[in-house]
């Protein structure tokens, strides 16, 4: 009897791609550095969370929480999220969303993607005044940055000198020369399907439909008659986009309508473009599988979330109700210390008032948009501060009427009484306007 081999034993399993070291002729092993992609197995809605948990050898959920904490209390979760969907593709692929949105393969994964994106910076940019909650997800970003970076680096082992040497010494590895006329991405016809020959593709939306031309059967001398029609063939796929279109219209007018008469003004601009971008976000997402929209409404969504991080930029002390309203104290002891108009024009009418010598009287004006116009007494000295945050501030000492309309206009001076009249006291005046215009007068003598 003749000896037998031993029969081989199973072959060892495959190392990681990302993680297996690579081999080199005549030296050690070089652990590869892993890359950083979106797992498809454990994914939960792109794979985002899943693939950092595997990149930094942490579980995911750890990952999950502290997104969906960073999106609710500031938008970053929701920017991090989109942006890594887009732009990072899965382990077993080389191609991300972005690429395939930008060649017209548009799927509901990458409108949800962009969606998620908008979202979430349209929330960031009406956070900006709320230094409190951005400070917050600042920590909480560099303390998920930290615990990846520290949980990564707490099993790497040392790098070996010799072997990172051996690895830079190695000769590059021959690669066959690129096969002329080969397929390009960017110089073939958008198909998802293979080339269809006269069938145009959408650049958004699902596949078309191929219509071909079938002559009619001959006539059987027979009297058989034409044959059965067959059924029907499938319907192309239907334009939604100016149904959401008008859908997000009627949302943002109506969010501007309920909060119009209880809210300041940017308050209810905010939430009316607010609604719409929501619907507009939410039809965006269901057009993927329902029908096709055009490009259009991508851009339509980055306008409002710009117009939403504007409107909450808007002071609050604008409103909705534009009036007309004239303060004429008659006395000194009838002057107020603060008068307030939301918006409209405003009127201060101080010239009836007697002052003695040696008495001054304080009061404060505010107009969040519009005009405000005080008139001071003619023989008074009036100490002046005026803010305008967007507008034009207009004194009686300017010879010039034009109007000079600037952000953040500021001025404070002391107005002398004209020469001849009496000593008549002192006028302590500070106006604010959040929009609009500050004129002072001084009566007439």
């Amino acid at each position: 009897m003749t000896d037998q081999q031993p029969a081989p034993g199973p072959s060892a399993p495959p190392r990681d791609r990302l993680s297996a070291p690579a081999e080199e002729p005549g030296g050690p092993e070089a652990v590869r550095e892993r890359k950083f992609r979106r797992d498809r197995r454990h994914r939960k809605l792109g794979g985002v969370c899943a693939g950092l948990g595997r990149q930094c050898d942490m579980d995911p959920v750890i990952f999950r929480v502290g997104l969906a904490v960073l999106a609710i209390t500031s938008g970053l979760g929701l920017v991090f999220y989109g942006f890594a969907w887009l732009f990072i593709p899965y382990e077993d692929e080389e191609e991300n969303e972005a690429r395939r949105l930008l060649t017209g393969r548009v799927d509901g994964h990458a409108l949800t993607a962009v969606l998620f994106a908008l979202v979430g910076c349209g929330v960031f940019l009406t956070l900006l005044n709320n230094s409190s909650a951005l400070t917050f997800a600042a920590v909480l970003a560099l303390l998920l940055a930290g615990a990846g970076y520290w949980s990564r680096q707490r099993g790497a082992p040392d790098p070996d000198p010799v072997a990172a040497q051996a690895v830079a010494d190695a000769p590059p590895e021959a690669k066959a020369p690129p096969v002329a006329g080969g397929p390009s991405w960017w110089r073939d016809p958008l198909t998802k399907g293979g080339p269809l020959e006269g069938v145009p593709k959408y650049f958004w939306g699902p596949d078309p439909v191929t219509v071909r031309y079938q002559p009619d059967a001959p006539h059987s001398p027979a009297g058989g008659g034409a044959p059965a029609p067959g059924p029907p063939g499938p319907r192309g796929p239907r334009w939604i986009g100016g149904w959401i279109f008008l859908a997000a219209v009627l949302a943002g007018c109506l969010g501007s309508a309920l909060t119009w008469e209880d809210q300041p003004l940017g308050t209810s601009l905010q939430t009316g473009f607010a609604c719409a971008l929501g619907v507009l976000g939410l039809g965006i997402a269901v057009s993927s599988f329902l029908g096709r929209t055009g490009a259009g409404s991508i851009v339509i969504a980055v306008i409002l979330a710009a117009l939403v991080a504007c409107s909450a930029a808007l002071p609050k002390t604008i409103t909705t109700n534009w009036m007309r309203t004239d303060w004429r104290p008659a006395a000194t002891a009838d002057v107020r210390p603060a008068y307030e108009l939301g918006t409209g024009v405003g009127t201060l009418d101080l010239s009836r008032i007697d002052l003695r010598e040696d008495q001054t009287v304080t009061t404060r004006a505010e107009v969040g948009a519009g005009r405000l116009k005080v008139i001071v007494p003619k023989d008074a000295e009036v100490r002046l501060r005026a803010e305008v945050g967007l507008g034009d501030i207009q004194l009686p000492s300017d010879n010039s009427q034009e109007v000079d309309i600037a952000p953040d206009k500021t001025k404070k001076t002391t107005l002398a009484p004209p020469r001849g009249t009496k000593d008549g006291g002192t006028v302590d005046l500070r106006l604010e306007v959040g929009v609009g215009q500050v004129e002072v007068a001084r009566a007439a003598t």
